[in-house]
C-alpha cells in the first residue's frame, strides 16, 4: 500500500512509495532526508577489485600491456641471452646504463614489473574463465526456450498456410508437420525441444553454443600458454660451445660450455650425459673467379660423432636450420671459422703456448681476428692480436686482405703487446679480445716494427729475443687441410615448446569458432485456422548474424517441400490487444 511521501505533500497528488524523497530542506523529518549511498567496507572493496580484475576488459588490457612490456627485451640486450652484449652496451653508453639497469631493462623477462603484469594476466584469465565455464555448462544442459506466443513480432518471420484434406484430422496434421520440422532441425545440428499447448504445436531449436565454447577454449588456451612459458621456461637451458676439428664437447656445465643460461628449475647435475666430437666441417664455396661477389659460401655441414653411456658411438650431422636432436636437446649450428694452431716458445726454446686458436670471421671472405694470450713462461705476459687470411691478397690500398673464403693462400699476421694482461686479479676476460691498456706494443702498429707474418709451417722470431712463434701446418700432423676449422654450436633444451604449440593451436581454433560460429534460435509453429494449417517460421540471432533471414527462409522452404501440401491464402492474423501501461506518477509541485 502506498502513501504520501510527507505530511506536507499535496493531498491531490498521486500516491507514491513511502521511501520516495523530494530532497526537502533542513526542517524535514529524518525519514525524508536525502538518500545516502552506503559505504563499502574492506570486504566490499575487495569484492569490487576482484570483479574488476577478472573482467574480460581487464584481461585484454593486461594482454596488451604484456606485449608492450616485452618490447624493451628486443631493443636492448638481455643478460640471460647475451651477457657480452650487455657488457658492450655498458661500455658504449656509460651514462644511460645505470638508469636502464635500475629499471631492469637488461632483465626484462625476470623483472618485477614484467612479472607483475604476467601474474595479474594469469589471475585475470583464470578468474574470468572459471565462472563463464560453469555458466556455459549449465546452459548446455538447459532446454531450448519456449516458443514465443507471438512469433510475428520477431523481425525474421514467415507465415504460410497449407491445405488440409476434408476428412483429415487437423491436430494430427499439425503434430506431423512439427515432427517433420523437428527432424529437419535436428539434422541441421540444432538442439530441439517440442512444445505443444492448446491447439498449437511447435518446436524450439537453438544452436551456436560452440561459439561460447570456442571463446572459453581460446581463453583457457591463453592460460595454458602462460603456464607453459612460465613453467617450461624455468626448466629450459641454453648453452654455447666452440668445438675445433678433432676436439670433443662433453655435456657438463664445468667442462665444455663457453656460456650457459639455465632456467630456475634446471638441475645442472642432472643434465643428459653425452659427448660430441667434431670429425670435420664441410663448406661448399662458389667458383673462385676474382670478380666481386664470387666464391660465396653455400652449404655448411658439421659431421659429428655422438657418444652416450651404454650405447655404441654413432654419426650425426648438423646443418643450418637442421638441428641435431639428442636426449631432448637440440644442437644448432650458429657459426664457423678457422682455428690456426699457434705455438709460442720462449728464449730457451720451451713451449709456453700451443693451442688451436679460434679466429672470429670479420667479412664474407673469412678475414678473421683472433687473440693469443701467454700468461706464463715469459719475462712478461704477452698478448698477440692476429688476423687470419684464408686466401691472402694485396688490396688496392696496399693492405692485406682475404680474396676468398677457402684455403688457397693462408696467412696469419700478429701485433704483439707486452705487459699485464689483466687476468691475475680474477676479473673475467674474453678469450676473443685483448685490452691493450697499460701494455707496450712491441710489434706492428705504432711500435716501429713490422707485424709478424706467418704461413703454415713457418716460424718467426719475437722482438727483443723473447722467443719464437710458429704457425703449425696441420698437414704435417696428418690433417686434410693446413688449418683446422671450428664450429659454434648452440645447445637448447625447451621443455615447454611442445605445450606452447598445442595451446597455440587450440587458441587459434577457439578464436575461429568464436568469430565465425553464429548463435541463433529458430521456431516452427503449427496452428489451425479456417480449415487450413498455419505454419509460422521465425528466427532470432544473438549478436550480429546477417544470415539469420536466409536461415529462416531455408527452413521454411525445406519444410514445405517435405510436407508436399498446397499453399493457401491466410487471413491476416488478428493483433492481440496490448495492455495499457500505467501512467507514471508525477511529482507534486512543491512551489
Amino acid at each position: 500500500m502506498s502513501r504520501p511521501s510527507s505530511d506536507h505533500a499535496d493531498p491531490s497528488a498521486p500516491l507514491r512509495p513511502g521511501d520516495h524523497s523530494d530532497a526537502p530542506g533542513d526542517g524535514a523529518a529524518d525519514g525524508d532526508r536525502a538518500i545516502v549511498q552506503p559505504q563499502l567496507g574492506v570486504v566490499g572493496w575487495l569484492r569490487w577489485g576482484w570483479r574488476q580484475l577478472t573482467s574480460m576488459r581487464t584481461a585484454l588490457v593486461l594482454l596488451l600491456l604484456l606485449a608492450i612490456a616485452a618490447i624493451p627485451g628486443s631493443i636492448v640486450p638481455q643478460r640471460g641471452a647475451d651477457p657480452n652484449g650487455v657488457t658492450q652496451w655498458r661500455a658504449d653508453n656509460p651514462d644511460l646504463y645505470p638508469v636502464l639497469d635500475a629499471l631492469q631493462m637488461f632483465d626484462v623477462y625476470t623483472s618485477v614489473w614484467f612479472s607483475a603484469i604476467y601474474i595479474l594476466l594469469f589471475v585475470s584469465l583464470i578468474g574470468c574463465v572459471i565462472p563463464r565455464t560453469k555458466h556455459h555448462w549449465q546452459a548446455l544442459k538447459s532446454r531450448p526456450p519456449r516458443t514465443p506466443a507471438r512469433l510475428s513480432r520477431l523481425a525474421d518471420h514467415r507465415s504460410v498456410g497449407v491445405r488440409l484434406a476434408g476428412d483429415e484430422d487437423a491436430a494430427a496434421a499439425a503434430s506431423a508437420a512439427i515432427d517433420d520440422a523437428q527432424r529437419q532441425l535436428r539434422k541441421s545440428g540444432y538442439r530441439v525441444e517440442r512444445y505443444d499447448t492448446g491447439g498449437a504445436a511447435s518446436v524450439s531449436a537453438e544452436r551456436g553454443y560452440l561459439r561460447e565454447t570456442g571463446n572459453l577454449v581460446f581463453h583457457g588456451a591463453l592460460v595454458g600458454v602462460l603456464l607453459s612459458v612460465g613453467i617450461g621456461g624455468g626448466m629450459t637451458y641454453t648453452g654455447q660451445t666452440v668445438i675445433v676439428e678433432g676436439d670433443t664437447f662433453v655435456n657438463s656445465l664445468g667442462l665444455g660450455y663457453t656460456s650457459f643460461n639455465p632456467g630456475r628449475f634446471v638441475d645442472t647435475d642432472q643434465m643428459p650425459p653425452y659427448s660430441l666430437t667434431l670429425d670435420r666441417f664441410d663448406v661448399s664455396y662458389g667458383e673462385f673467379t676474382g670478380e666481386p661477389g664470387h666464391g660465396m659460401a653455400g652449404d655448411f655441414r658439421a659431421h659429428l660423432t655422438v657418444a652416450e653411456p651404454d650405447r655404441d658411438p654413432r654419426e650425426g650431422e648438423v646443418r643450418v636450420n637442421h638441428p641435431y636432436e639428442i636426449e631432448g636437446d637440440r644442437i644448432y649450428l650458429m657459426g664457423n671459422g678457422y682455428a690456426p694452431t699457434i705455438t709460442v716458445r720462449n728464449a730457451a726454446g720451451d713451449v709456453v703456448f700451443s693451442e688451436d686458436v679460434p679466429f672470429l670471421p670479420q667479412d664474407n671472405n673469412m678475414t678473421s681476428q683472433g687473440v693469443v694470450k701467454v700468461a706464463d713462461g715469459m719475462p712478461e705476459q704477452l698478448g698477440l692480436v692476429g688476423f687470419f687470411y684464408p686466401t691472402a691478397a694485396t688490396l688496392a690500398s696496399g693492405a692485406i686482405g682475404s680474396a676468398y673464403g677457402n684455403l688457397n693462400n693462408p696467412l696469419v699476421t700478429f701485433w704483439v703487446y707486452q705487459g699485464d694482461l689483466g687476468i691475475d686479479d680474477g676479473t673475467p676476460r674474453s678469450v676473443y679480445t685483448l685490452d691493450p691498456t697499460g701494455m707496450e706494443q712491441i710489434a706492428g702498429g705504432d711500435s716501429g716494427l713490422s707485424s709478424l707474418e706467418l704461413e703454415p709451417g713457418q716460424t718467426v722470431d719475437l722482438p727483443n729475443g723473447l722467443g719464437t712463434v710458429t704457425f703449425e701446418d696441420g698437414r704435417a700432423a696428418g690433417a686434410e687441410e693446413a688449418v683446422k676449422r671450428y664450429v659454434s654450436l648452440s645447445i637448447h633444451r625447451d621443455v615447454g615448446a611442445p605445450f606452447v604449440l598445442v595451446f597455440a593451436i587450440l587458441a587459434t581454433l577457439g578464436l575461429l569458432a568464436g568469430l565465425f560460429v553464429p548463435r541463433r534460435r529458430l521456431w516452427v509453429k503449427a496452428t489451425l485456422t479456417d480449415g487450413a494449417l498455419r505454419l509460422e517460421y521465425a528466427g532470432l540471432a544473438r549478436g550480429e548474424d546477417p544470415a539469420i533471414a536466409q536461415a529462416v527462409a531455408d527452413l521454411a522452404r525445406g519444410h514445405l517441400a517435405a510436407l508436399d501440401r498446397d499453399e493457401v491464402e491466410l487471413p491476416p492474423e488478428a493483433e492481440r490487444p496490448r495492455r495499457p501501461r500505467p501512467a507514471r506518477a508525477q511529482a507534486p509541485d512543491v512551489n
